[in-house]
C-alpha cells in the first residue's frame, strides 16, 4: 500500500468513486439491462480484432509498439457500427508494411536475448517480450496499448482477463501522436513509457506523469543543424513541406526565428495531412496538382521536408500524380533536405522509379553504432521456418512475395533460400538504424533499472539486518520481520553448509580464487568472470581487464624506438663511409659485396625491431617473426662468408695449396645466398601453412588482456630460432680457430668476438623470452635484436672506422704489406 495517505483523504476518494458510480449507472442502466450475462466474462471473439503481434513468456515483460502498418482507407463513415467499421482482418487487402521498419522488432529481440544470456544482468530473471502495431491509426493505437496491459482477447477496463502478466514497461511509438495516444493511458497505470523516436521539444511538455522517457534528444539540434546547411551552401529561397499536424506547426515556429537570424526565406510552406485515403485517386490527382506551382518554381529549389516515413509516403505518391498531370515537370537540379524521423522505406505498393525524385537528399539520422554480433544475427534468420509470429509472414508476403504456411493461398510458397541481405536497402536495411539503435538501447535500460532496483533491494535487507538494534523507531511501512537460521552471505562469499545440521543452516565461505558473487544472496557456489574480466579483491565484482601491448607513447617503447632509430643511424653513416673509401685497401679487404650486404642487413635488423612496437595487427604479426628470422640469417651468413673467406685465403698461402682455385667472390657470394636460401624457405613454408596473426591472452596477466602475435606454428618458430643459432655457432666455432690467422687488421678475431657476443646475447634470450610474459616479453625480444646486432656492428666495423676516420695513415697499401709480413 502507498504511504502518506491520510485515512480522510482515503474515504474523500471513496465518496468520490461512489458517486461517479452512481452517475455512470444512471445514464448507461438501459445499455446495462441489455446486455448478457455472457459480456461479463472475457469474451472469446473480439469484433476489433488485432491481426498482428508477437509473444514471448517471461518472468517480466517487456511491451513494444511498433509502427509497420498502415491502411491506404482509413475513412469512417458512421453508417455502420463500429464493430463493423473497425474489422481489420477484413481490410488486410488494403493495408501496407514498411518492411524496413521490421529491423525494429528484431533489434528488440536480439537485445532481449543479449540480457538473457548474459550472466552480469539480472542472472535469476528471464526477460520476455509482446509486441504490438499501431498501424498508424488513433483508434488501433489505443486497442493494442490495452492489450498490452490486459493480454486479453477482449477487454473491459480495470478488468483482468485471463493469466495476467508482469509487465514492467513499454517501448513505443516511433511517432509523437502515437507516442501520446499510448501515454494517455499508461500514465493512468504507472507503466514506464520509453520512445525510441525523436519529438519536438515541446511535445514533452505537453505530457503529464513522471513515467515518460526518451531515448533520443529532441529536435532543436536538427533545427539548428538545418540553419547552419542551408546558409553554409547559400540557400536563402526555399520551400517547406511539413505534416499537417501539431508538430508540423510546432516546426514552422521554431525555424522562424534561426531563418531570419541567417537571412534564409520562406518561398512556400505546404502541408501534407498525415492520413490520407490511398484508394481514392481523384483526391490524389487533385492535391498533386496544388503542388505544381510550388515544384515548378525556378527560384527555390532546395526543399525542406517535415514529418515522419509515412508523411514521405503521400509526398511521394502527391508527385507521383503531379508528374502525370504536368509532363514538364523535372527533378533536376532539386536539393531535399529531410529530417531524422523520415526514413527512405519502400512499402512495395509504388513504383520505384517513384523515389528518383529524392535522389541525392541530404538526410539528418539518428545516431547508432551496431552491436556486436547483430549482422550474423539478421544473416543467420532461415525465413521460411520462422513462424512464431504474424509479423514474420506479412513481412515476407510484402518483401519477397511468398507465402509461408499457405497464408496467401495465391502465392507461391517461401523456399529457404530468402535470405534479408538480398533485399534492396529501402526494402530492408542490413546496417542498424538509429531508431533500432535506440530500441536496443531501451531494452538495456530497462534491464538495468531492474538490476539496480534488485540490488537496492537486497542493500535495504542488509542495512536492516545491520541496524535493526539500533534504529527501534522504523515505522511499519518501512515494515519486514525477519526469521532466518543464518544471515545472508555478503558479496564475495558463498554458503558453506554446517554439518549435521538443516541446509537453512550454513556458514558463509570466502569465494575460492577466481571467482565472485556480487549480491547479498544465499549463493550455493560463485561463479566465474568472463573471459574479459577479473575477479576484484573482494571477490564481490568482476572488473574489466585493461588492454596491454607495448607502445611507442611508454617510456619503455619511447626507449627501445629511440636505440633502434639510433643504431639505425649509425649504420647507414658506416655505410657511407665505406661507400665514400670504397676504393681504400681496408674496405676493399675481404670481400666489399659481403661487406656492404653486412651492413644493409644490419641497417634491417635495427628497424625490423620497430615491427614489435605498437598494437598488433594481421599486417604487422605476418612480419614480425619471418623478417626477423631471414633478415638475421642474411647478416649470420655474411659474417660466414668473411671467416671462410679469411681461412681459404690462408690455406691458400701455401705452396701448392688446391684451394686457390676457391680464393675471390664466388665462395662468399655462394655462401651468403645458400645459407639465406635455407632460412627464406622455412620462413615461406611458415607463412603458408599457419603463418602469425594477431591474438589475445587472457589467462596470463591478472586484470590485463594480453594483445599479442600468435606464432601461428611454434613449431615453424622455433625451426627459424634454431637455424639462425645453428648458422651463429658454425660462424663462432670458424671465427674462434681463425681468429690467430693473419688476416689483414685482423678481421678474424674481431668477428670471433662479435660472434661471442651475438651468441650469449641469444642464448640468454630463450629462458629468459619463456618466463616473461606481456609487453616484457615483446621488450625482451626488442633487446636481444638490438643488443645482437649493435654486439656485430660494434665489434666488427669500429675498428675500421677508427683507421677510416682517425688514422688514415694506417689505410695504405704498404701497411697492409708490412702487416701481412
Amino acid at each position: 500500500m502507498g504511504t502518506g495517505v491520510s485515512a480522510a483523504s482515503r474515504e474523500n476518494l471513496c465518496h468520490q468513486v461512489v458517486v461517479l458510480e452512481m452517475l455512470l449507472l444512471l445514464f448507461l442502466w438501459p445499455q446495462i439491462l441489455a446486455l448478457k450475462v455472457d459480456t461479463l466474462k472475457c469474451p472469446l471473439n473480439d469484433p476489433i480484432s488485432v491481426p498482428h503481434e508477437w509473444y514471448q513468456p517471461g518472468d517480466l515483460l517487456i511491451g513494444e509498439m511498433t509502427s509497420l502498418f498502415f491502411s491506404g482507407d482509413n475513412a469512417i463513415s458512421f453508417k455502420k457500427h463500429p464493430s463493423q467499421e473497425l474489422q481489420w482482418t477484413q481490410k488486410m487487402e488494403w493495408t501496407y508494411m514498411l518492411t524496413k521498419f521490421y529491423q525494429n522488432i528484431l533489434a528488440l529481440v536480439f537485445a532481449i536475448n543479449e540480457v538473457n544470456t548474459s550472466p552480469n544482468i539480472l542472472p535469476n530473471v528471464t526477460l520476455g517480450f509482446h509486441i504490438y502495431d499501431s498501424y498508424y491509426d488513433e483508434r488501433m493505437t489505443c486497442r493494442t496499448t490495452l492489450d498490452l496491459l490486459f493480454k486479453s482477447h477482449g477487454f473491459i477496463l480495470n478488468y483482468e482477463c485471463g493469466t495476467k502478466k508482469n509487465l514492467i514497461a513499454i517501448i513505443g511509438g516511433l511517432g509523437s501522436d502515437i507516442s501520446f495516444h499510448m501515454a494517455d493511458i499508461l500514465n493512468l497505470y504507472k507503466i514506464p513509457q520509453i520512445t525510441y523516436g525523436s519529438f519536438p521539444s515541446i511535445d514533452t511538455e505537453l505530457l503529464k506523469g513522471p513515467s515518460f522517457f526518451r531515448m533520443t534528444p529532441n529536435e532543436s539540434p536538427q533545427y539548428r543543424g538545418i540553419t547552419q546547411l542551408l546558409h553554409h551552401f547559400k540557400w536563402t529561397w526555399i520551400g517547406i513541406f511539413i505534416v499537417d499536424d501539431e508538430s508540423g506547426e510546432h516546426f514552422l515556429r521554431a525555424l522562424s526565428p534561426l531563418f531570419s537570424q541567417s537571412g534564409i526565406c520562406v518561398a512556400y510552406t505546404e502541408r501534407i495531412p498525415n492520413q490520407m485515403n490511398f484508394h481514392d485517386a481523384q483526391v490524389f490527382e487533385d492535391m498533386g496538382l496544388k503542388l505544381i506551382p510550388a515544384l515548378m518554381d525556378k527560384r527555390a529549389r532546395t526543399f525542406v521536408i517535415y514529418g515522419d516515413t509515412l508523411t514521405l509516403q503521400w509526398l511521394v505518391t502527391l508527385i507521383y500524380f503531379a508528374k502525370i498531370g504536368y509532363k514538364e515537370y523535372t527533378s533536376v537540379g532539386k536539393v531535399w533536405i529531410t529530417n531524422a524521423q523520415i526514413d527512405f522505406a519502400d512499402p512495395r505498393f509504388t513504383p520505384a522509379s517513384n523515389f528518383e525524385v529524392f535522389e541525392g537528399t541530404i538526410s539528418f539520422a539518428i545516431h547508432s553504432n551496431e552491436p556486436q554480433g547483430f549482422q550474423p544475427h539478421l544473416q543467420n534468420i532461415n525465413l521460411a521456418r520462422r513462424k512464431e509470429n504474424s509479423f514474420h509472414k506479412d513481412f515476407c508476403y510484402h518483401a519477397f512475395k511468398c507465402s509461408i504456411n499457405h497464408f496467401m493461398s495465391f502465392m507461391d510458397a517461401c523456399t529457404g533460400e530468402e535470405r534479408l541481405e538480398i533485399l534492396p536497402w529501402a526494402v530492408f536495411e542490413m546496417d542498424m538504424t538509429g531508431h533500432s539503435y535506440s530500441l536496443y538501447n531501451a531494452v538495456y535500460a530497462v534491464a538495468y533499472a531492474l538490476e539496480a532496483f534488485y540490488s537496492s533491494r537486497t542493500n535495504r535487507r542488509a542495512m536492516l539486518q545491520r541496524d535493526q538494534v539500533e534504529r527501534q523507531d522504523l515505522q511499519t511501512w518501512q515494515e519486514l520481520p525477519i526469521s532466518v537460521c543464518s544471515d545472508s552471505c555478503h558479496p564475495g562469499f558463498q554458503k558453506r553448509r554446517r554439518e549435521e545440521e538443516q541446509s537453512c543452516c550454513y556458514d558463509c565461505a570466502p569465494c575460492p580464487e577466481g571467482k565472485i558473487s556480487d549480491q547479498m544472496a544465499d549463493m550455493a557456489d560463485c561463479r566465474k568472470c568472463p573471459e574479459h574480466q577479473y575477479p576484484s579483491k573482494n571477490r564481490d565484482r568482476c572488473i574489466s581487464r585493461s588492454i596491454t601491448f607495448l607502445t611507442y607513447e611508454e617510456p619503455l617503447g619511447i626507449s627501445l624506438a629511440s636505440v633502434a632509430i639510433s643504431f639505425s643511424l649509425t649504420t647507414a653513416f658506416v655505410l657511407g663511409i665505406f661507400i665514400k673509401h670504397k676504393d681504400t685497401p681496408i674496405v676493399k679487404a675481404n670481400n666489399l659485396e659481403i661487406t656492404y650486404a653486412l651492413l644493409i642487413s644490419l641497417l634491417l635488423c635495427f628497424l625490423c625491431s620497430l615491427l614489435f612496437l605498437g598494437q598488433p595487427g594481421k599486417v604487422t604479426c605476418f612480419l614480425q617473426q619471418p623478417a626477423f628470422g631471414s633478415i638475421f640469417s642474411v647478416a649470420v651468413s655474411c659474417v660466414l662468408a668473411k671467416t671462410i673467406t679469411v681461412v681459404v685465403a690462408f690455406m691458400a698461402t701455401k705452396p701448392g695449396s688446391s684451394m686457390r682455385k676457391w680464393v675471390g667472390k664466388r665462395l662468399g657470394n655462394f655462401i651468403v645466398l645458400s645459407c639465406s636460401l635455407i632460412q627464406f624457405g622455412i620462413c615461406g613454408l611458415w607463412l603458408g601453412t599457419a603463418p602469425p596473426f594477431p591474438d589475445v591472452d587472457m589467462q596470463s596477466l591478472t586484470g590485463e588482456i594480453i594483445v599479442e602475435c600468435n606464432a601461428g606454428s611454434v613449431i615453424m618458430f622455433y625451426l627459424v630460432l634454431a637455424y639462425m643459432g645453428l648458422l651463429s655457432i658454425i660462424s663462432f666455432m670458424v671465427a674462434f680457430l681463425a681468429r690467430k690467422l693473419p688476416d689483414t687488421f685482423n678481421e678474424a678475431k674481431f668477428i670471433a668476438f662479435s660472434m661471442l657476443v651475438f651468441c650469449s646475447v641469444w642464448l640468454s634470450f630463450v629462458p629468459t623470452y619463456l618466463s616473461t610474459k606481456g609487453k616484457s616479453m615483446v621488450a625482451v625480444e626488442i633487446f636481444s635484436i638490438l643488443a645482437s646486432s649493435a654486439g656485430l656492428l660494434g665489434c666488427i666495423f669500429s675498428p675500421k672506422c677508427f683507421i677510416i676516420l682517425l688514422k688514415p695513415e694506417l689505410n695504405q697499401r704498404e701497411q697492409l704489406i708490412r702487416r701481412k709480413n
